[in-house]
């Protein structure tokens, strides 16, 4: 193995004469490459925290095409090419010896049913928001933007794009448009409405946003709206002050949203409803969830065990 240890800038640039010299791609294949790998390098870097390559597992790999689905849109098609494209940077990366092994070697066509995403418990989500400092204008807004996300299984890009018009206070729903520019309208708990208010009548009215922002519901510093990432490292930070050792997420607590609701015995058509799914074989994910929940009862439980 190559004793030097290759960033992701460096990585690219050698991957890209690659392509240029030895495949000789067209240059329409080469930006589609290049594209698919940067989208990579860039979701490792700065949501995953990943600055070299040969830091990447194949968890990173399904994570990456868990955020191409739920937070760029991308159709099953299109991650399948990003993910042909990932391959064949780690091959590359691993053929010059700067990988022992390529992290996607075993990964297949995209299938999102293949692996149990992260999920907390009822306990662990009461944790986090007991963490969160109220006497501080930062604490309302989080506080506001994770009862969202649980309580309304929001997928973090649909929180951070929210306006004040898509909220119904009197009639406790959310007017939400996801993949596909779909509208769905979605219920939202007593508590996220309360925190919700609250952060608008005391915290968002000081904040004077950038022109074009007016309407948006969360801002940062700078009068622009929140970005996924900051979201990210919102819900890193706290979960890590609250103990939880999970590899958490914002989307985990879309996950816990749902996963909490089967449990509970809601309908599994009334979930994809809210979730915003446009087929119910993605929210099956959470009745196998569910039957790992009842595994792990049977085996503390049962007699026989």
């Amino acid at each position: 193995m190559n004793e030097v240890k290759i960033n992701w800038e460096q990585a690219l640039k050698e991957f890209d004469m690659f392509l240029r010299m030895e495949r000789a791609l067209a240059s329409h294949s080469l930006s589609a490459y290049i594209h698919d790998v940067e989208r990579h390098a860039e979701y490792c870097s700065k949501t995953l925290e990943i600055m070299f390559p040969d830091e990447v597992t194949q968890e990173h790999i399904l994570r990456f095409m868990v955020f191409l689905s739920d937070d760029c849109f991308l159709s099953e098609r299109s991650i399948a090419r990003n993910i042909s494209s990932v391959k064949a940077f780690y091959d590359f990366l691993t053929q010059e010896q700067y990988l022992a092994y390529s992290p996607a070697a075993e990964t297949g066509t995209p299938r999102f049913l293949s692996y149990l995403p992260v999920v907390l418990s009822t306990e662990e989500i009461e944790a986090v928001f007991e963490i969160i400092p109220l006497k501080k204008d930062t604490g309302i807004r989080n506080r506001a933007m994770l009862e969202l996300l649980y309580s309304s299984g929001l997928r973090v890009s649909e929180l951070t794009q929210l306006t004040y018009s898509q909220i119904y206070f009197k009639e406790e729903f959310l007017r939400i448009t996801g993949k596909g520019n779909k509208e769905r309208y979605v219920p939202v708990g007593e508590p996220a409405l309360e925190f919700l208010q609250q952060y608008w009548t005391e915290v968002r009215v000081k904040k004077t946003p950038k022109p074009g922002y007016e309407s948006f519901v969360f801002l940062n510093p700078s009068g622009k709206s929140l970005s996924r990432i900051a979201v990210f490292k919102i819900v890193k930070k706290l979960c890590a002050l609250a103990g939880i050792t999970k590899n958490v997420s914002p989307h985990t607590f879309r996950h816990s949203f749902a996963t909490h609701l089967v449990e509970g015995g809601a309908d599994l058509r009334a979930v994809q409803e809210m979730l915003g799914h446009e087929s119910i074989i993605t929210t099956e994910i959470y009745t196998h969830l569910d039957t790992n929940y009842l595994r792990e009862i049977i085996s503390i439980y049962h007699p026989r065990r």
